[in-house]
């Protein structure tokens, strides 16, 4: 898209095409190989200019700049969603086919200018970041997850399974990695909440970080890892590799699919029972889907406490539930009440996290797993977010607080030498 005035858009994109298939002609591709991306981009800002120059274009400044970035992105990068990629305040990408490239932008979706020349032109951005990391996508393999140099999350879906062509959903990660002191400065979580979390995560509680999709799970694990002393040794699973924990001694596994004739598949399942035989001090599942889930709470149940994962899940009560499902896929036909028996005997602490309406994201409650009352798993929530009504400008607002209740592992917190005065739950003292 031309940057000014006075420029027909079907001029300007024949000649970048024009330009971009000489470019690719005069170009060695072991030169295109080359991890030297300043020096590549340099070369190409030489050639654009010259081509220019050969065809006596009355191109400004500004639109010779848009030009030589498309087509060095194109060259160099991914095409036409390098600049979206960018842009910091752009949290997602989602590619609905070539002509219709959505954006998240502060919680809210937009339509964008932004286009590709057709299906293989997406099909070839695709190949270009799944290719380096030995994924593949093809009609016999149609979906893929993946993720960018930076961890950004990738997932990828094609024909016959992609109905209005090949889609791409790119989950970005911000270069600035955000420390508990941001979500409390955003409004996600009050002080007070993120200091019994810290302290939570010290004293080596098992936690589960629910929510729905886009919710900030992951960055809120990430954070709560940050609390984690650094003489110990954490071991990660993940799908495709996206935490990232600023401490130490971290062993990070990541699943692997099968390849084209169908063998050599790591499940997340098999990586949480190999790390059991790494000496783990701690173990982090970027997200519990499925099997894996009763491997993770035997684990939690076994010596392996303060272990934190992630599961979708809309409530507390909805978490337990899916988490209940998830250890069924693992089909060992336990009956209900030994997994609810597991559940409650390994999990100690529930943290919600809530995309509300207007895109903010927050912790809506902290809920404490207090053991079996019958055939039940019995819950207590610590603190709540209440929604006292929506402002003028769509705003979300309500205020977090603390129930009043003291959860049962109190005298934790004093066995490890942490004072955590009763008030901060809103109690006056004693259950």
């Amino acid at each position: 898209m031309p940057p000014e005035r006075g420029i027909s858009e079907q001029d300007y994109l024949a000649f970048k095409n024009r330009v971009l298939a000489d470019l690719i002609q005069q170009l060695d591709s072991k030169f295109l190989d080359t991890s030297d991306a300043a020096n590549l981009r340099l070369r190409v800002e030489a050639l654009v200019e010259q081509k220019i120059h050969e065809d006596k274009l009355p191109y400004s400044r500004s639109v010779r700049l848009a030009l030589v970035t498309e087509i060095a992105d194109e060259l160099l990068g991914y095409g036409p969603i390098e600049s979206a990629l960018r842009d910091p305040t752009i949290s997602e990408i989602m590619v609905n086919g070539p002509k219709m490239i959505y954006v998240e932008r502060n919680g809210k979706l937009e339509l964008t200018k932004i286009q590709f020349r057709d299906d293989s032109h997406v099909r070839q951005i695709i190949d270009r970041i799944v290719t380096p990391l030995g994924r593949r996508i093809d009609e016999s393999s149609p979906m893929v997850d993946a993720r960018l140099p930076d961890g950004s999350r990738v997932n990828a879906i094609i024909p016959p399974l992609a109905l209005d062509g090949p889609t791409l959903t790119i989950r970005k990660f911000g270069k600035h990695k955000l420390t508990a002191e941001d979500l409390v400065q955003f409004g996600a979580v009050t002080l007070q909440m993120m200091t019994f979390l810290s302290a939570c995560v010290h004293i080596k509680l098992n936690i589960l970080v629910s929510g729905g999709t886009g919710s900030g799970k992951t960055t809120l694990l990430n954070v709560l890892s940050g609390f984690i002393p650094d003489g110990e040794r954490i071991v990660t699973v993940e799908d495709a590799a996206e935490l990232r924990l600023q401490k130490p001694h971290v062993v990070r596994l990541e699943s692997r699919p099968a390849n084209i004739e169908g063998r050599g598949e790591i499940k997340i399942r098999d990586l949480v029972r190999n790390c059991l035989r790494m000496r783990p001090d701690r173990i982090v599942v970027g997200e519990c889907r499925g099997g894996e889930s009763l491997d993770m709470l035997q684990a939690m149940n076994t010596g392996h406490d303060g272990s934190i994962t992630t599961l979708h899940a809309n409530t507390p009560r909805d978490c337990l539930a899916r988490l209940e499902t998830m250890v069924m896929m693992a089909g060992m036909d336990l009956p209900a009440r030994a997994i609810r028996e597991q559940i409650a005997s390994a999990i100690h602490l529930i943290v919600q996290v809530t995309r509300l309406s207007d895109g903010s994201r927050k912790v809506t409650s902290i809920t404490e797993v207090q053991g079996m009352e019958g055939q039940m798993v019995t819950l207590q929530d610590l603190f709540t977010f209440r929604q006292t009504g929506v402002g003028e400008n769509g705003c979300v607002q309500g205020r977090m607080e603390p129930t009043g209740l003291v959860p049962k592992f109190m005298p934790r917190f004093e066995a490890a030498g942490i004072n955590m005065p009763s008030e901060i739950f809103g109690s006056r003292g004693g259950r």
